[in-house]
């Protein structure tokens, strides 16, 4: 519950390395490894890498129904100004099974309507154009939104898979370093004689 909520991270420089033999798991290592070989007795170079938190992860649910809330919104807003208005006009039209004397009855009530109330919806349409200006807004504001939400790393999520996808042996998974399976927790607590202990675990 610990690593849940204080966020787990991974070392995504190493999300490519062999498994079993530099890494446990695809970007799960010590961010402070020995990758030089040894050289004349000296004990090989550590390298620090920089390691990337996962502070995403226990957001997903509540990013997800924000969301959700703001694509449903330009829909409620066209459903109360629009008010049935094309299913009255409509009327049984859309119907497979109608005779044509009734289709044809109801297209010249249709046509009657229309020709009656010629420029008289403007709002209307302005009301239409308005909702759809704000579902474009919306999606282009979604894709933003989702990038930063996940460090940046949504915009070229897409075709990193795909490239990945049509040949694995030019690098290694984009998933496993936008949603690792499993990454690195470290926490401390006091152990039985009240010296403060690391532990370092893996979180699935």
């Amino acid at each position: 519950m610990f690593c849940w909520i204080q966020s787990t991270y991974t070392i995504p420089s190493l999300t490519g390395a062999v498994v079993g033999e530099e890494v446990a798991h695809p970007g799960v290592s010590n961010h402070d490894v020995v990758r030089l070989p040894v050289i004349n007795g000296d004990d090989g170079a550590r390298e620090q890498y920089a390691i990337k938190h996962h502070k995403y992860y226990q957001w997903v649910t509540l990013v997800l129904f924000i969301q959700a809330g703001m694509f449903y919104v330009p829909r409620y807003m066209w459903k109360s100004w629009e008010g049935g208005r094309v299913k009255g006009l409509v009327n049984e039209l859309n119907l497979p099974i109608l005779s044509s004397d009734l289709k044809r009855a109801r297209m010249t009530i249709a046509v009657d309507y229309f020709r009656r109330n010629l420029h008289h919806h403007n709002l209307y349409a302005y009301q239409f154009f308005v909702c759809e200006l704000l579902n474009f807004v919306n999606v282009v504001g979604q894709i933003f939104l989702t990038d930063r939400f996940l460090d940046f790393g949504f915009s070229d999520y897409g075709p990193r898979v795909a490239q990945y996808t049509m040949d694995s042996s030019i690098g290694h998974d984009p998933t496993d370093e936008i949603f690792p399976k499993v990454a690195k927790c470290t926490f401390h607590k006091f152990g039985p004689s009240g010296t403060i202990m690391r532990h370092d675990a893996l979180c699935v």
